[in-house]
Order: C-alpha cells, then structure tokens, then sequence
C-alpha cells in the first residue's frame, strides 16, 4: 500500500498525535477521535492507504471506504443521537483521503451552519476522551 514520508495519516507523526487519538481499524481505513470536542462525538475516518481523492480507488476499495465512513456514522449516531452528522472531506492542506464525522446538535456549536475544523474551544481529559473510545468500540 502507497504510503507518503510527508504525510501526516501515513506517518502517523507527533502532530497527528496532538489533534487525534487512533481508535481502531475498520475494513480499509483507520478511526480516529478529533481531540477538539465542540462536536461530542466528532471522529476521523482516514484511509489506510496514500491517495487524495476518492476516485483514485478502484470500486471495490471505494465502496469499503464509504462502508466505514457509514459504519462510523452509524455508531455515533447510535451512541451521541445528534440531529445531524455532518461529512468534511475537504483534504485541501492535507493531501490524504479522509472524513471528519461530525455530529450536531439542535442548540449547539454551529448547528445550522457548517462546522469549524478546529475551533479550539473544547478539549477533555484523559478519562474523558477513554470513556467516549470505550463507547464508540463497543458500538462498532
């Protein structure tokens, strides 16, 4: 599988470390939680291999990717009950294909409007953060 030596989700450095915390691996791509948590909840889903875009995938690839984004949403659904999840696979910066899995909810940060990426706002402790891994593991 391709990997970049530049690449943040490839190199899976010290920066990467201070935005997100890995979760587990799903079928083609790996789950994260996005450290900032004005989104309770709010995930990444990066694929295990180096493209940009998705329609660098061959289909079968494609599709199992999208199964995981789903897979994701489905659990934060599941355990957060937001009104809505938003999809951010913007990659403009950060060449890698990925998804941030965001859940909103009615009177909260930004709901109505498109979130920020890193508002820097809200950030949890580490029983916090380990309470919110164990909920999404277990609903996987």
């Amino acid at each position: 599988m391709k990997t970049s030596p530049d690449c943040l989700y490839c190199q899976r450095n010290e920066l990467q470390k201070s935005l997100m915390i890995e979760i587990c691996p799903l079928k083609v791509s790996t789950l994260f939680l996005f450290k900032e948590q004005s989104y309770r909840g709010r995930c990444v889903v990066a694929y295990n291999g180096h493209v940009n875009e998705l329609f660098e995938l061959p289909v079968e690839e494609r599709n199992a990717f999208m199964d995981d984004v789903c897979k994701v949403a489905e659990t934060i659904q599941k355990v957060f009950s937001p009104e809505k999840i938003n999809y951010g696979a913007y990659s403009d910066k950060l060449p890698h294909l990925h998804f941030h899995i965001v859940p909103k909810y009615v009177d909260g940060y930004t709901f109505g409007s498109t979130f920020e990426m890193n508002p820097q706002k809200v950030y949890l402790t580490d029983e916090e953060y380990a309470a919110i891994i164990e909920l999404l593991v277990n609903a996987l």
